[in-house]
């Protein structure tokens, strides 16, 4: 299975974090399937790369509490949304 989390990069005090597409297997650091995203909670800053966060979603990727909050409020889930009822 595959989930949609954060992987912490950055330096002591000054985290900054990837949004990255990962086996539920693998431990936080470990190799990721792909980098989606990124998130700055010191500068409240995010990058998002919608179209892979969009294929992961509908493949059936499930996203953490906190990657939840971040897509919610890009609107990603609405966008999720008009997709599936665009090809339904």
């Amino acid at each position: 299975m595959v989930k949609l989390r954060l992987k912490r990069c950055g330096r002591k005090q000054r985290a900054v974090y990837r949004i990255v597409a990962i086996d539920v297997r693998s431990r936080r650091e470990g190799r990721d399937l792909r980098k989606v995203g990124f998130y700055d909670p010191i500068n409240n800053q995010t990058y998002l790369n919608v179209p892979d966060i969009l294929y992961f979603l509908e493949k059936g990727a499930q996203p953490t509490g906190t990657v939840h909050d971040i897509l919610k409020k890009a609107g990603v889930f609405t966008e999720l949304s008009l997709n599936q009822a665009k090809f339904n």
